[in-house]
């Protein structure tokens, strides 16, 4: 298995040229199934995290996100990235000890968004590029081989003039020390492409998480480094479950487990997967 550095250098690599996919596990079932796939990285979700806790998104408290994150990036031989919302803490000081715990987990990159937790507000812009810049110092003394990922999530909470809006915040926050730039939300080939222009040279995260959007295809060529789908399989799964139970609560049916997997192949990969790691 790679060690931290090793994943770590791959995952900087990674976001020099070409665009890549890193799709989004909850549990260390999901990243080794994903990983078998081929993903060369993944991403940590907040709210599958969240949804396999119990729990809304948001509301999982920092010492069980470590623990979820440290899980998960010990399970993958590939690098992973931590969904670290707003960093846990205002303040800019308290975001660079969460965010060197964080780092501290073996992730291979982290992102550091600009949402007020449990609001539709944004922090202030000023604030929000010092919150990243403290992000960036906490890696830095760590080494600086972590990707710092800053997010603006204007189109997520419906601010008015969401891209005029994000591209100045983002590129704030490049000049604040972020490796990589991501507007969630945005649904327009026009404005990605916009996103894409004002932080150049710097890559950028695109999130597709419905159905019928642009594919991998269109967003490399225009220039987008990387996609993630955020809690889009989580949901995916949660559909499946809810669909079944429902049906056999209401109908006293069964049969949606038409659609499962077989578990003598899950087993059969998960048993591979073990021999593999000496497990």
């Amino acid at each position: 298995m790679p060690t931290v550095a090793e994943k770590r250098r791959t995952f900087r690599a990674l976001h020099e040229k070409g665009c890549f996919v890193l799709p989004n596990p909850w549990d260390v079932g999901t990243a080794r199934y994903l990983q078998r796939l081929g993903f060369k990285a993944l991403a940590t979700t907040s709210s599958g995290a969240a949804w396999s806790m119990g729990r809304a998104d948001g509301t999982v408290p920092l010492d069980d996100t470590l623990a979820h994150i440290r899980l998960l990036a010990e399970a993958a031989d590939v690098p992973v990235n931590a969904d670290f919302g707003d960093g846990f803490t205002a303040q800019p000081e308290g975001v660079a000890a969460n965010v060197a715990r964080a780092v501290a987990t073996g992730v291979a990159g982290l992102s550091i968004e600009d949402q007020i937790p449990g609001t539709s507000d944004l922090y202030d812009a000023a604030l929000a590029a010092e919150r990243v810049a403290a992000a960036r110092r906490a890696i830095d003394a760590a080494g600086g081989d972590t990707i710092l990922v800053a997010r603006s999530e204007c189109y997520l909470t419906g601010h008015p003039g969401p891209l005029k809006e994000a591209t100045s915040r983002l590129r704030r926050f490049a000049e604040a020390g972020a490796d990589c730039l991501y507007a969630p939300g945005v649904r327009t080939l026009d404005d990605v492409a916009a996103i894409v222009a004002a932080v150049a040279p710097q890559p950028v995260n695109v999130l597709i998480g419905w159905p019928g959007g642009p594919t991998v295809a269109e967003l490399a060529g225009l220039g987008v480094r990387r996609i993630s789908v955020g809690g889009a399989l989580a949901r995916m799964a949660w559909g499946a479950f809810i669909g079944a139970a429902e049906d056999i609560a209401a109908a006293g049916r069964f049969d949606a487990f038409a659609g499962g997997a077989a578990g003598r192949d899950l087993d059969g990969f998960f048993g591979s997967d073990a021999a593999r790691r000496g497990l």
